[in-house]
């Protein structure tokens, strides 16, 4: 997906804390409040660099110490939290509850300034509120990995920070700097250390949510707004792992149309797949790979992640054009592709094109790389190569999951370390 809405529910997390300490990015101590088309060809990659940014998180002012607030001392640098007790090796992809989650407020307006941690439990909305009424949100997805050396890595949280303010300009909300939204990241990811999987165990899925959290009657902008950040330990996304998945092209039902939302991760853009997604699991396909809604020619993406095609040395891609998302993974792949030696086009590409592909394979925050073993199209099934896993899937999904856990040198910029 860049990852779907696939959690579940908010429920207060009642585990006791196993770890006496929290310490922030900056190793300062943490206080802790309770919760109240053009087509483009690609032949060398540009990493994005953000100047220095601050280690430092901002709370909530709070002047008086009270016997709610919980004091959290600094450990040494080398003392490590004792994990949470979970069958690491049969993690899936689903929500569990974990330690604390970061809230940040701000009305219709103004700037977020202060946020803060508290512990993980159910959030308080009006049932006026904008998100509930009328859909006025959006989602981020990351992923923090432990290394074997017990450093945590992000992949590229700026890009989600970068992405989150582009889709909140889109639907009339407020928006953090992209430190601010960094910082918070790391914030969180920290205060539930306990939580990240060891290494090669799968990885703590961070998501963050902007929602129009105030009340309001009359379809408009809502007046307050709610930044939030929950995160969970996750396993594959896919059943499968790395093997081969199935997709039916949706020839009826469209995931976005030209100038609506398709091209910004908005909440109510997930829930729009849901039923042709089941129908499609209900047959026995993985998931679904939409068209676009004009010509219903050109491939678009699938439910929630990026599509691409290869063709001897070529790698394409959908354009974007406002009906499909700009996946990070999608943007990594492309560069690392390129890296390798291959010619990647990002461009118009019809369903006849699909079809004769030597391989296809799908990207997104939780899949990283998905290989598609077989496409059905109006009731024929086309399927990719005969010993699984794609030579080109495999190489990629290599390269870029070993950049994201740290097995390889980090030659893009695109690793933030936390410890």
């Amino acid at each position: 997906m860049e990852s779907g809405a696939i959690f579940a529910g908010l429920h207060p997390n009642l585990t006791p804390i196993h770890h006496h300490h929290l310490l922030g990015p900056s190793r300062r101590t943490v206080k802790l409040l309770p919760p109240i088309f053009t087509g483009k060809r690609h032949s060398c990659h540009y990493p994005l660099k953000l100047p220095n940014q601050s280690h430092c998180a901002c709370f909530s002012n709070n002047n008086s110490e009270n016997a709610n607030t919980l004091q959290v001392d600094s450990p040494p640098s080398n003392v490590v939290p004792e994990l949470a007790d979970i069958d690491w090796d049969n993690l899936g992809f689903g929500f569990t509850s974990t330690d604390y989650m970061y809230i940040m407020k701000c009305s219709q307006g103004e700037n977020f300034s202060k946020g803060e941690l508290q512990r993980f439990g159910n959030i308080e909305l009006s049932p006026s509120a904008g998100i509930l009424n009328y859909g006025q949100g959006l989602f981020e997805g990351l992923k923090a990995y432990r290394k074997y050396d017990g450093n945590i890595l992000l992949f590229r949280p700026e890009e989600n920070a970068l992405r989150l303010r582009i889709g909140a300009e889109r639907m009339c909300m407020p928006s953090l700097t992209v430190e601010q939204f960094v910082v918070a990241v790391k914030e969180t990811v920290l205060a539930n250390e306990r939580w990240i999987p060891p290494p090669g165990k799968g990885s703590l899925y961070i998501r963050p949510l902007l929602m129009g959290s105030g009340a309001v009657l009359g379809l408009a902008p809502a007046p307050e707004y709610t930044f939030l950040i929950y995160v969970s330990p996750v396993g594959n996304y896919f059943k499968e792992g790395l093997a081969p998945i199935h997709l039916i092209v949706e020839t009826e039902m469209h995931r976005a149309t030209p100038g609506g939302t398709g091209g910004v991760k908005t909440i109510g853009n997930y829930a729009a797949v849901l039923k042709a997604q089941s129908a499609a699991k209900a047959k026995g396909f993985s998931d679904v790979l939409y068209l676009d809604s004009v010509h219903k020619r050109y491939l678009e993406e699938v439910s929630s992640c990026n599509v691409f095609v290869v063709k001897g040395n070529v790698i394409s891609t959908p354009s974007l054009k406002g009906t499909i998302l700009p996946g990070i993974t999608r943007k990594s792949v492309i560069d690392v592709a390129v890296s390798q030696g291959y010619l990647v086009e990002e461009r118009f590409i019809t369903v006849d094109e699909l079809l004769d592909a030597d391989e296809v394979f799908c990207t997104g925050t939780a899949v990283v790389i998905s290989p598609v073993g077989s496409i059905t199209y109006l009731g024929k099934r086309v399927t990719y190569g005969s010993k699984g896993v794609g030579l080109v899937s495999q190489q990629l999904y290599s390269a870029l999951t070993s950049l994201q856990m740290g097995l390889t040198e980090d030659k893009m910029n695109w690793i933030v370390e936390l410890k």
